[in-house]
């Protein structure tokens, strides 16, 4: 048996018992996902920080159409010295972050699902003031990509429920 047919065999009968189980997934024809996209609201963002939590949350779910749901969160970020040189001068900094959110249904507003996504990332302030300061622009888009990729899996696994 050469390694080609080998390896279709052996990805086929991976693939059986989540036939059998009845996986559908999440983004598939007939996922969760689907139903959620373009039906859920966003709170209104206040700050940078949760504009682009928005912004990664419309990737995931897409822009408002037809909203049954609505979407609120409490977004806390804070930075903190992360490294040192031995003259005491900061070489790297931490960003902290985390979501509380919950999600209603418009029409009940009955809470239909909530939880708290946290992460952290950093980045070098050893360069010069524009590198520093464009790898701390950096460092709070990929914290909101993390949040929101939490967020995001959090609904879907609660959609299951919504949708039955």
């Amino acid at each position: 048996m050469s390694w080609s047919n080998r390896r279709s065999l052996l990805a086929l009968l991976a693939a059986a018992p989540l036939a059998a189980c009845g996986f559908t997934p999440a983004y598939g024809p007939n996922g969760p996902a689907k139903a959620l996209r373009g039906r859920i609201s966003y709170q209104e963002p206040t700050d940078p920080n949760a504009f682009e939590l928005v912004k990664q949350l419309e990737v995931q779910f897409g822009r408002p159409e037809a909203p049954t749901h609505a979407l609120r969160y409490g977004l806390t970020v804070s930075a903190q010295a992360g490294g040192y040189t031995t003259a005491n001068a900061i070489t790297r900094y931490v960003l902290n972050g985390s979501v509380v959110w919950s999600l209603d249904n418009i029409a009940s507003t009955q809470r239909v699902a909530g939880g708290t996504a946290t992460g952290f990332t950093s980045w070098s302030a050893a360069g010069t003031t524009i590198s520093t300061q464009v790898a701390s622009d950096d460092a709070v888009r990929r914290l909101m990509v993390i949040l929101a990729d939490q967020m995001a899996t959090q609904i879907l696994a609660a959609s299951v429920d919504m949708t039955q």
